[in-house]
C-alpha cells in the first residue's frame, strides 16, 4: 500500500491494524492511546480515530481503561476460510468475464514477483506477493460487494498465511495454483477459474488448521 497517498489516520490505522493480526499487539493485551502515540510518534486525534475504527472491525474492545487486543483466533481463520469458500470462487469467474490487458498484465507481474520470492524461500515476500494477487483478483472480478466483503477478510489471516507459506513445498504448491487460476482468467473459462480457487482456498486452509501454525 502506498502510504503516500493515504491520510495520517489512515496510515496509523494501517500500522495498528498489522500490528494486531500479527500479533505485536498480543491477543488480551491493553494498549492506550498514550502508549501508541509515544510508539507511533503522533498526535491523539489520528491515534484515537484508529482505535475507532479497529474496534468497529472487532480487533479491540474498549475497557474504560485502553484498549483490549482481541485479534484473530484459529476459530476466527475457519470461519473466514468458510466464507471465501462460498464467494472467492464467484470472484475469479466474475474475473474471468471481466478481465483486461491491464487487469492479466498486473497478474502477471504479481506471479512473477511471488516465483522469485518463492525460489529465494523468503515468506514475508512470498507473503506479500500472495495478497497482491488476490486484490488484484478482487478488484478485476468488477463486483464492488464481493471486492470490499474479500479484502478485509484476507487481510485478517495474514500471520496464519505466513506460517503456511514458509513450508516451502506449500509456497511452491500455492505458486502453482495461482498460475492455473491465472490461466483460467486469461482464456475467460469463468467455469475453471471458479473450480481452481475453491481448490486453492481449500488447500490454503487445510494447511493452517492441520496444524502448520506458530
Amino acid at each position: 500500500m502506498d502510504h503516500q497517498m493515504l491520510s495520517l489516520a489512515d496510515q496509523v490505522f494501517d500500522e495498528l491494524e498489522k500490528n494486531v493480526l500479527t500479533e505485536v499487539y498480543k491477543r488480551g493485551e491493553i494498549i492506550t492511546e498514550m502508549r501508541l502515540c509515544e510508539q507511533l510518534g503522533v498526535s491523539r486525534t489520528p491515534v484515537r480515530e484508529a482505535m475507532l475504527r479497529l474496534e468497529q472491525e472487532h480487533l479491540i474492545e474498549n475497557t474504560g481503561k485502553g484498549a483490549r487486543v482481541i485479534g484473530v483466533s484459529l476459530e476466527d481463520i475457519a470461519d473466514i476460510y468458510d466464507i471465501r469458500l462460498r464467494i472467492e470462487g464467484i470472484a475469479s469467474r466474475k474475473a474471468a468475464c471481466n478481465r483486461t490487458e491491464e487487469g492479466l498484465r498486473e497478474l502477471k507481474e504479481a506471479l512473477e514477483v511471488q516465483e522469485f520470492y518463492t525460489a529465494k524461500q523468503d515468506p514475508d515476500g512470498i507473503k506479500n506477493m500472495d495478497s497482491r494477487f488476490h486484490q488484484i483478483l478482487y478488484r478485476l472480478c468488477g463486483s464492488a460487494p464481493l471486492r470490499y466483503t474479500l479484502e478485509p477478510l484476507h487481510r485478517r489471516i495474514v500471520k496464519y498465511r505466513k506460517v503456511s507459506i514458509s513450508e516451502h513445498s506449500r509456497a511452491a504448491e500455492s505458486l502453482q495454483e495461482h498460475k492455473d487460476i491465472y490461466d483460467a482468467i486469461e482464456r475467460g473459462d469463468g467455469d475453471a477459474a471458479e473450480r481452481l480457487t475453491v481448490a486453492h482456498i481449500e488447500k490454503a486452509r487445510d494447511s493452517i488448521l492441520n496444524g502448520k501454525k506458530e
